[in-house]
């Protein structure tokens, strides 16, 4: 109906009439009902109505994912039916062309589906494939053991699994612009929400079997900017790269495991180089091992003077092995 309104300003009455052929008495009562729902607004002489979208907008769309360009999908089919903030719209704008991109390059589905609607509060965007699923596809490409380690990683940014064509910043940087960030794919659910404190995972092995589905959303008055965004995580003036992550350490744990081990370690530090700060969030982790902190401070951290090594929200015990790692060892 939205793109009905934008059509049809000035015969609206005579579009619906003849498209669901009803009488025009009828159909100018399915308009009032619209009206009074939102999604219409009247403007203009009772006898010549102008009509426009409400303060609620919807528009779907399906796409064959052969030969598809994101932003030609977004400009033509969806950006002119809504009526956002500058700041918001920019957003929007960017997290619909990346997570559509990565449809069209990675998922090697045939199919895309993307929803997106307005309502006075916020803006929400769905967007779905039918392809291979984005962990089980980290996992193959990174010949990674479990598909929760390609999730981990993927929460650290930087991963791509097409060097050549992205920069894997993607996924990063569209999840902390939103509100509320979920990609649901092989059985896994991750969630970054900004009135979160963390990012969670869980697994959801009824829901969305096949195919990766994401979806974004952000408040109408949200006054974020994806400059903003960018700048948390640069060296700003000067350096416009992105070299600052933050690692939710709680995903780094499967199930009820505890981070104790060298190995566990080493699978935390992959890719950690391609950064100049890690920031190293313990929440939620109330303790971990000697070994683990040893690799993680001393040994890695000795071997990459580069690299940053942030902790933050650390409990007594997790403070106790880190400055322990750190302390000078006698000969």
């Amino acid at each position: 109906m939205t793109a009905d309104v934008v059509a049809h300003p000035r015969d609206l009455t005579r579009h619906y009439a003849d498209q669901l052929n009803i009488s025009r008495v009828a159909a100018n009562k399915y308009i009032q009902q619209l009206e009074r729902a939102g999604w219409i607004a009247r403007s203009g002489t009772s006898t010549h109505p102008v009509f426009s979208p409400g303060y609620k907008r919807r528009v779907s769309h399906s796409y064959p994912v052969l030969g598809l360009e994101e932003h030609v999908a977004w400009e033509r089919d969806f950006k002119p039916y809504f009526n956002l903030a500058p700041n918001v719209m920019n957003i929007a704008g960017h997290g619909f062309t990346e997570m559509l991109n990565n449809a069209i390059d990675h998922s090697a589905g045939s199919s895309a589906f993307v929803w997106a609607n307005q309502n006075e509060r916020q803006l929400q965007i769905i967007v779905s494939d039918d392809g291979i699923g984005i962990f089980a596809k980290i996992t193959q490409a990174l010949g990674l053991p479990d598909m929760r380690q390609a999730l981990f990683e993927l929460s650290k940014g930087k991963l791509t699994t097409d060097p050549s064509k992205h920069t894997g910043e993607g996924v990063f940087f569209t999840s902390r612009m939103f509100d509320a960030f979920e990609i649901s794919a092989n059985g896994l659910q991750f969630r970054h929400a900004s009135a979160l404190p963390h990012d969670w995972l869980r697994e959801a092995p009824g829901i969305f079997p096949e195919g990766t589905t994401v979806y974004m959303d952000i408040a109408s008055t949200s006054t974020r900017t994806a400059a903003d965004v960018y700048a948390q995580f640069t060296d700003a003036p000067e350096d416009y790269d992105f070299s600052r992550t933050v690692v939710p350490m709680r995903l780094a744990r499967y199930g009820d495991e505890q981070l104790i081990s060298r190995s566990q370690a080493k699978r935390l530090i992959a890719r950690f180089d391609r950064f100049r700060t890690v920031i190293l969030d313990f929440a939620e982790v109330q303790e971990i091992g000697q070994a683990f902190a040893d690799e993680l401070f001393r040994v890695y951290g000795a071997s990459h003077p580069q690299v940053e090594l942030l902790p933050k929200n650390m409990t007594e015990q997790v403070e106790r092995m880190w400055l322990r790692a750190l302390s000078p060892r006698s000969a």
